[in-house]
């Protein structure tokens, strides 16, 4: 049962709202309860401006990695539900939030998996330097699985001003 294998999935997890700490170490304990998602390694904590509007309160935000033999869908249902759960509630796009899960990569090897509000890997991620820096951090040999780039050449693509994530402690 080659769909039951355990494969690798990066996750990034963020928070503007509340206790934004408090927030993503609730989010990697709920993910990490789940027998079927293993944590394996997870950034530090990135302190961002918020996207589009400035004016909205900063992010936290990390990378975990994690081990799963849950398929896309599966993944997605649960970690929609512990964003309920910790207190998201749904809102206008890019509006400030307590949780936001999204699965970066679930590691299938060179194909895309779409479904009506899920596309592997995440479509923006090239873009996103609260999600390239921490991925960086904890594999600096991950590599997009749609044209072979390198996390680093994906961070050095990126213009300058959109590297202003700064590591928080």
């Amino acid at each position: 049962m080659l769909e039951n294998r355990v494969k690798p999935v990066f996750l990034a997890i963020g928070s503007n709202l509340g206790d934004r700490k408090l927030n993503i170490e609730k989010a990697k304990f709920k993910l990490s309860s789940n027998n079927n998602i293993k944590i394996l390694s997870c950034s530090s904590f990135y302190k961002t401006l918020s996207w589009p509007n400035k004016k909205n309160p900063f992010f936290l935000n990390v990378v975990i990695k994690c081990n799963t033999n849950l398929t896309p869908r599966e993944l997605f249902k649960i970690i929609k539900k512990i964003e309920r759960d910790i207190g998201r509630v749904p809102s206008y796009r890019n509006a400030p939030r307590v949780c936001d899960i999204d699965i970066i990569d679930f590691s299938q090897k060179d194909k895309v998996f779409k479904d009506i509000d899920l596309i592997l890997p995440h479509p923006r991620l090239e873009d996103r330097s609260f999600v390239l820096l921490p991925l960086y951090e904890i594999d600096k040999q991950w590599c997009n699985p749609l044209n072979n780039k390198k996390v680093v050449e994906l961070l050095s693509n990126l213009p300058s001003d959109t590297l202003r994530t700064i590591k928080f402690f």
